[in-house]
C-alpha cells in the first residue's frame, strides 16, 4: 500500500453531501478552467497531436499508460507520421512499430497491442473505433480508463476517465471516499453533473501533474485551496 493510500485511511473523511458536491464541483471546474491554460495539457487531449480522430485518440491513450506525457507525445508523433489509420498500421511490422514508439514504457508489448488493435478494428468494426464501452474493452491494452477517455474525447459521450491523478485529487477534494479507481468512477458519477464528466479528467490530470502532486502538494499556490474548495483530505504535508 502506498503512503498516500495509508494517509487516506488514517484521516476521517467527511460525509458526502451530494447536493453540496454538485455545487462545489461546478465551482472547482470554473476555478481550474481559468488556471489550466497556463499549464501543459495531457497529450491525449492535445488537438495538434490527435485532432478529433478517434483512432489517434485511442492509440495515444494506449501509448500513454505508465509513460510520461513528453515521451507519449514523441512516440505518437513518430507513429502517426507513418501510420495514421488502422490499414496503415497493419502495413508496418511489429518490430517497426516498436521502433517508432520506443520512447514509451512497455513499448514491445504496446507494439503487439497496437497491431492487434488495428487488426480487430478492421475485422470486427469496419476499420472504425467502436463507440461502446463493451466493444472498446475487447481491444488489447484498453481498460476502463482508456475506454472512457476515448468515449469522451473522440465521441463526446459523457464518461468519467479515472487515472491516478483523478483518483487522488477527487479523494482529497472529498468528492470520493474510495480505494480503487473503479470505485472513484462510480462515486464521481453520483456527484458530478454529467456535463462535467468529460472535462473532469483533463482538468485534474493537468492539476495533478503540476500542483496537486502525489507527495507534498503545492497547496500554497492552489486556487482550490485559496477559495476553500478543497478540504485537503488525507494531506499531511504540503508546500
Amino acid at each position: 500500500m502506498t503512503t498516500e493510500n495509508r494517509s487516506f485511511r488514517s484521516h476521517r473523511r467527511p460525509r458526502l453531501d451530494t447536493r453540496g458536491s454538485v455545487r462545489r464541483s461546478r465551482a472547482i471546474v470554473r476555478a481550474l478552467e481559468r488556471e489550466i491554460p497556463t499549464y501543459a495539457e495531457p497529450v491525449v487531449g492535445k488537438r495538434r497531436v490527435t485532432g478529433r480522430d478517434p483512432f489517434k485518440i485511442l492509440i495515444a491513450a494506449v501509448l500513454s499508460a505508465r509513460t510520461r506525457d513528453a515521451a507519449t507525445e514523441r512516440a505518437a508523433r513518430q507513429l502517426f507520421r507513418r501510420a495514421a489509420t488502422p490499414e496503415a498500421l497493419l502495413r508496418l511490422s511489429e518490430r517497426e512499430i516498436a521502433r517508432l514508439i520506443a520512447p514509451v514504457g512497455m513499448y514491445p508489448t504496446k507494439a503487439r497491442w497496437l497491431r492487434e488493435i488495428a487488426h480487430l478494428l478492421r475485422e470486427r468494426h469496419g476499420g472504425r473505433v467502436p463507440r461502446t464501452m463493451t466493444a472498446l474493452l475487447g481491444l488489447p491494452g484498453v481498460g476502463r480508463k482508456v475506454a472512457n477517455l476515448v468515449l469522451g474525447l473522440a465521441f463526446g459521450i459523457p464518461s468519467i476517465c479515472v487515472d491516478t491523478h483523478v483518483h487522488r485529487i477527487s479523494n482529497r477534494l472529498g468528492l470520493a471516499r474510495t480505494r480503487t479507481r473503479e470505485d472513484t468512477e462510480r462515486a464521481l458519477a453520483r456527484v458530478l453533473p454529467r456535463d462535467l464528466w468529460i472535462r473532469w479528467n483533463n482538468l485534474l490530470v493537468t492539476w495533478g501533474q503540476n500542483v496537486c502532486v502525489p507527495v507534498s502538494p503545492w497547496c500554497s499556490r492552489c486556487v482550490l485551496n485559496h477559495r476553500k474548495l478543497c478540504p485537503r483530505v488525507g494531506v499531511r504535508k504540503s508546500r
